[in-house]
């Protein structure tokens, strides 16, 4: 229990249903979605939709999704990949006739097609009860009659000044006056309502196909790209239902979608960390975050060499989620220093080589929804389609440029994804919809985040409240928080330790009590949201 004498916010308890979100309006809109008959599914669209419009820096309809969702009572756990391909057009060779030697996240060869209406519609139609019309019109509304804005969205769009000032449409919409909104100044989109309505309406089939679909092309071929109709028209049935990936972790098996998301860097993770003794100094020592860290390295290691299109190239998935090439991985790692080298990715011997919006939702009946939906970077591409309100997603800046990786560009590829939404079972039984926002960071979030909770014994939201750290580019990225001696204590080992301004993504969580019939949720204080339940 945490201690009352110091800020902070207590987990949220309720019987019947929960939904937990990065923004209040969202969280109550998924429970009067609830309330009206809809199951967590319905909830958990109509949620991130009404966050695709009042914290547009995050996420929106031009972006992706990933879903894992738990029907109550059948040990399944369904795993949807709503991510969008690279144009048919999208070759090296074409790049590069074009001058175009890297991706730059606000090029329009950085945008894929978004996969986020075929997604929800797909998932809609499996298992929703409520038509799409009924669930995406509580952000038309918005779209329509404004918004206030919140602080940490205010703090997001001042950031992204310089990015919406290169696109004249986005400049126009997202910058009135030349200026991003303050907090509590209100603004709206109507075009993006009419968007949204229209799908609503007559499916995402008019989304990839007509007017909208058009404007668009029109929006992407004026700044460079090489998108065309027929490559919107083929998104419409990009979202498709695939086997989800998992590992057994402290008797309990953790759910991820497999690549092209990196959710197999988070089942690494669990399963390096997994084979060391609990640390007796606790959760901030220095000794459990250097371990952590170190697998951190290892693990994203992997991914930066492996993680692509599985449909493009054949990735070593046994190997990365073995148990026995973890405790390989885990043997590498000292309790006395960082490593100044490591072996290559997918090694573990160093003889060879001295070298994203997250919401969850639980209905009455206790279907549970894990659900991530994304532009990538702050406002994506920044390249906004006027006629349709649809800001684009940049997440082909995922993809590289050189030849021969396996995640180089190709026509009709996925990119490698960052976004990954989390789901533990227990005995047959979903405990826990959970994820954790950040792009690169989320692996090392979602671990820190289990880690927090079922090891070092935090409630769901102490174990989001925690500093956070994480191993990027040569430096360990650490939130403030951390005490002066375990900074030291760190750079000692061999870290290099830098404090970060803007703080380690954002979590959402609702644990499933079965015992005691209740839900018990929490939500990030790094957002502006929060976890309500009835």
């Amino acid at each position: 229990m945490r201690d009352f004498h110091f800020p902070g916010r207590s987990p949220v308890i309720s019987a019947h249903g929960m939904a937990a979100t990065s923004m209040p309006a969202a969280t109550m809109t998924a429970l009067d979605i609830l309330k009206a008959g809809g199951s967590a599914i319905d909830a958990a669209i109509a949620a991130v939709a009404v966050l695709g419009v009042i914290e547009p820096a995050s996420t929106g309809i031009g972006g992706d999704c990933f879903c894992l969702y738990s029907p109550a009572g059948s040990g399944q756990v369904y795993a949807l990949n709503g991510s969008g391909r690279a144009p048919a057009g999208a070759t090296p060779e074409a790049l590069r006739a074009r001058q175009v030697n890297e991706l730059t996240p606000t090029s329009a060869h950085s945008v894929t097609v978004p996969g986020a209406p075929s997604a929800w519609a797909a998932l809609n139609k499996r298992f929703g009860r409520k038509g799409l019309d009924e669930i995406l019109e509580p952000a038309a509304r918005f779209a329509e009659e404004g918004f206030h804005v919140h602080a940490r969205v205010s703090f997001d769009w001042a950031n992204s000044v310089g990015k919406l000032s290169k696109n004249e449409a986005a400049a126009r919409h997202f910058l009135p006056g030349g200026k991003a909104p303050k907090h509590g100044d209100k603004i709206a989109f109507p075009a993006l309502a009419r968007t949204l309505r229209a799908v609503g309406k007559h499916g995402p089939k008019a989304f990839y196909e007509g007017e909208i679909a058009a404007d668009m092309v029109k929006a992407l071929n004026a700044a460079g790209g090489l998108h065309t109709l027929e490559d919107f028209a083929n998104g419409l049935n990009v979202a498709e239902f695939v086997t989800p990936i998992q590992t057994r972790w402290r008797d309990m098996d953790v759910f991820q979608c497999p690549p092209n998301g990196s959710g197999i860097v988070a089942l690494e993770l669990l399963n390096i960390l997994g084979g060391f003794p609990t640390p007796e100094q606790g959760a901030m020592s220095p000794l459990r975050l250097h371990r952590h860290i170190e697998a951190a390295r290892l693990a994203y290691r992997d991914r930066d060499a492996f993680l692509s299109d599985p449909a493009f190239f054949d990735m070593p998935m046994e190997t990365l989620l073995s148990k026995d090439y973890a405790g390989k991985l885990r043997a590498l790692i000292s309790d006395e220093a960082a490593m100044k080298q490591m072996p290559p990715a997918g090694e573990s011997d160093l003889a060879k080589h001295k070298d994203t919006v997250y919401l969850c939702v639980v209905d009455a009946e206790g279907n549970a929804c894990s659900f991530i939906n994304s532009l990538f970077e702050g406002f994506g591409s920044g390249i906004l389609a006027e006629g349709s309100g649809v800001l684009l997603q940049n997440r082909g800046f995922g993809f590289r440029l050189q030849e021969g990786h396996p995640n180089c560009i190709a026509p009709n590829k996925r990119p490698m994804h960052t976004i990954i939404p989390g789901m533990v079972m227990k005995n047959g039984e979903c405990i826990m919809p959970y994820g954790v926002m950040g792009g690169h960071f989320q692996p090392m979030g979602h671990t820190l985040f289990l880690t927090n909770m079922f090891e070092f014994g935090m409630d769901i939201q102490e174990a989001m409240d925690a500093p956070r750290l994480f191993p990027f580019k040569g430096k360990v990225q650490l939130e403030r928080g951390f005490s002066g001696a375990v900074i030291d204590r760190l750079n000692a080992m061999g870290h290099d330790c830098e404090i970060i301004d803007k703080p380690h993504g954002g979590s959402q969580g609702i644990f499933i009590d079965r015992a005691r019939g209740a839900l018990i949720g929490g939500s990030d204080p790094r957002k502006d949201g929060c976890a309500m339940g009835f």
